[in-house]
């Protein structure tokens, strides 16, 4: 989703494994992510950070999320989408009674998170909302070209499959973040890849090395992380950038 590249998203989840899940897919759509683990520490990222939309489970330690809610809504237009395991529909209307723009019930399609924080931030939520999105990603001598489905290396195209673009996409949208297969797989499908081995990414990503000029023993551009998957090689901080 490109007009969402830009935004800063706060998600605020002690479960690390939803946290990891949530960042990686929010981070492949272009979204910046920081994380708060608990109630206390994502008020104090809100004032100090203004992000353009909070993701917020509602158990959490220190302060629930329901009471983070109110005392967001006392001092913010944030938008607030819910995401939690508590599903009845008093615990819902609680949800949007304290200030809640969206509400999505684990367990959740990471695909579906990404669709409803974009359309509660097209609902006009978020300072950043009306921000005119990037369409350029350079990550070293690389320029990927989302508009146009174009990828240069060092000013020469580079011939590319739409799936080898779109896990091209993915790894440097990450930021050097170690992506799973699985986390791969689901992203370049856009649902969760049933019946599909986890093992054909790796398939992808040999054929996007070698259209890349790279290789798997002395990598300039893709990692293998051994039992996990891959990432990206940033070579600095300024190495991956929008424009």
């Amino acid at each position: 989703m490109p007009e969402a590249i830009g935004q800063l998203v706060l998600v605020v989840e002690d479960d690390p494994k939803t946290v990891t899940l949530v960042q990686a897919y929010l981070s492949r759509a272009g979204y910046e992510v920081v994380t708060a683990g608990d109630g206390l520490s994502a008020l104090r990222m809100l004032r100090e950070r203004e992000p353009s939309l909070m993701v917020l489970d509602l158990m959490l330690p220190r302060l629930d999320g329901l009471t983070l809610t109110r005392i967001v809504r006392e001092e913010s237009d944030v938008p607030i989408l819910m995401l939690t395991a508590r599903s009845g529909v008093q615990d819902r209307l609680a949800g949007f009674s304290r200030g809640a723009d969206d509400y999505l019930v684990k367990p959740f399609a990471p695909s579906e998170l990404v669709a409803r924080v974009a359309a509660v931030l097209r609902r006009g939520g978020g300072r950043e909302a009306q921000r005119a999105p990037p369409r350029v990603l350079r990550f070293g001598d690389i320029t990927l070209d989302r508009e146009h489905l174009r990828v240069t290396r060092a000013g020469q195209m580079v011939e590319l499959r739409l799936v080898e673009f779109r896990l091209l996409e993915a790894l440097i949208a990450a930021q050097g973040r170690v992506l799973s297969r699985d986390l791969l797989l689901d992203g370049l499908t856009g649902r969760p890849a049933l019946g599909v081995l986890p093992r054909s990414v790796d398939v992808y990503v040999s054929r996007l090395r070698r259209q890349l000029g790279d290789a798997a023993r002395r990598p300039r551009y893709i990692a293998t992380v051994r039992g996990v998957g891959y990432r990206a090689l940033v070579p600095s901080q300024e190495a991956v950038s929008s424009a």
